[in-house]
C-alpha cells in the first residue's frame, strides 16, 4: 500500500516501512535510521526545489526583458516605416509634379521652337544665310549653360564658357535687332522670348523640385534601412524571450515536480514518528506495569508504601 501512495519514495523505504509497519519486526533503532535518512533525502530534495525555483524567477525576469526591448524594437520599427512611407508620399508628389512641369515647360519651348522656326525662315528669305539661326544659337546657350551649372571647371575654363555664352547672346540681339525691324518678327521674337523665359522658369522649378523628390528618396533609403535594422535586432530579442520562457516552464515543471515528491515525503516521515511515538508511548507504558506490578508484590508481600509508589499503582489501575 505505501509503495503505490508513494511512488517518488526510493524502493527500499517502501520495503523498510511495509516490514516495519508489521509490530515486533525489527528493533526501535531500525524506525530512527530510516526517519532520519527519508530526512536527509528531502533536505537534498528542498534545496534542489529551491535551485529550481530561483533559476525559474531568475529565467523569467530575463523573458521580461527580452519582452520589453522586443516591444521598443518593434515600435521603433514601425516609427521608422512610417517615416519612410512618409517620405515615400513626398517623393511620389513632387516627382509628379515634376512631370507635370516639364510637360508645361515642353509646350511653352515648342511654343517657342515654333515661332524661332518663323524667325529663320524670314532670316533665309531676308538676310545673310552665313548667320546661324537664333533657335540654334539659344539651344547652344541653354547647353553651355547648363554645364556651367552641373560641371566642375578650372577657373580659365569657367571663364572661356562665360565668355563664350556671352559672345553668343550678344549674336542673338544682333540679329533680334536687325529682325526687330519688321513688325511682325518683332511681335513673334517677343512671343518667343516669353515663351522661352516661361519655360526656363519652369525648368528651375522642375530642377528644384526633382532635387528635393531625390532628398526624399535619400530619406525614404535610409528608413527602410533603419527599419530592417531594428526588425532584425526586436526578431532576436524575441528569439531570446522564447527560449528563456521555454527554459523558464522547464524549472517551473522541475520544480513543481520537487514540491510534490516533498509531499510524499512529508506524508511518509510524518507516518513514521506517529508510528515512533506510539511505539515509546508503548514502551514507557510497559516499563510503568513491571514496575507498578513488583511495588504491589512487594505490598502483598508486607513491604510499606511512599506516596509516589501509591500513585504509580493507581496509574496501573492496580489499586
Amino acid at each position: 500500500m505505501v509503495c503505490v501512495l508513494f511512488t517518488r519514495i526510493p524502493a527500499q523505504y517502501c520495503l523498510w516501512l511495509s516490514r516495519l509497519l508489521v509490530p515486533y519486526r525489527r528493533q526501535d533503532e531500525e524506525w530512527y535510521r530510516m526517519l532520519n535518512d527519508l530526512m536527509e533525502k528531502r533536505k537534498k530534495i528542498l534545496a534542489e526545489s529551491e535551485q529550481h525555483k530561483n533559476r525559474r524567477n531568475e529565467l523569467n525576469a530575463a523573458a521580461s526583458k527580452f519582452a520589453r526591448e522586443r516591444n521598443t524594437l518593434n515600435n521603433q520599427t514601425r516609427e521608422f516605416v512610417e517615416e519612410a512611407q512618409k517620405n515615400k508620399d513626398l517623393r511620389d508628389k513632387n516627382n509628379q509634379e515634376v512631370l507635370d512641369l516639364k510637360a508645361q515647360r515642353n509646350e511653352l519651348n515648342d511654343k517657342a521652337n515654333v515661332l524661332f522656326e518663323d524667325i529663320e525662315v524670314f532670316k533665309k528669305e531676308h538676310g545673310s544665310l552665313k548667320n546661324r539661326g537664333i533657335k540654334e544659337l539659344q539651344k547652344q546657350i541653354e547647353y553651355m549653360e547648363y554645364r556651367q551649372q552641373t560641371e566642375v571647371f578650372t577657373t580659365d575654363k569657367e571663364r572661356e564658357l562665360i565668355e563664350k555664352i556671352k559672345q553668343m547672346k550678344g549674336q542673338v540681339r544682333e540679329q533680334e535687332a536687325e529682325l526687330e525691324q519688321n513688325k511682325e518678327m518683332r511681335t513673334k521674337i517677343t512671343s518667343a522670348r516669353d515663351f522661352r523665359k516661361l519655360a526656363s522658369d519652369l525648368h528651375a522649378k522642375v530642377t528644384e523640385l526633382a532635387e528635393l523628390a531625390q532628398k526624399h528618396h535619400d530619406l525614404m533609403v535610409e528608413s527602410y534601412r533603419k527599419a530592417d535594422k531594428s526588425r532584425e535586432a526586436a526578431d532576436a530579442a524575441h528569439k531570446s524571450f522564447v527560449e528563456a520562457q521555454e527554459s523558464a516552464d522547464a524549472e517551473h515543471k522541475s520544480f513543481i515536480s520537487c514540491q510534490k515528491e516533498l509531499r510524499d515525503y512529508d506524508k511518509v516521515i510524518s507516518g513514521l514518528r506517529k508510528k515512533t511515538k506510539k511505539v515509546k508511548v508503548t514502551k514507557e507504558q510497559k516499563a510503568v506495569r513491571q514496575e507498578a506490578e513488583h511495588l504491589f508484590k512487594n505490598f502483598r508481600a508486607g513491604e510499606k508504601l511512599t506516596t509516589d509508589d501509591i500513585l504509580l499503582l493507581q496509574r496501573s489501575k492496580l489499586i
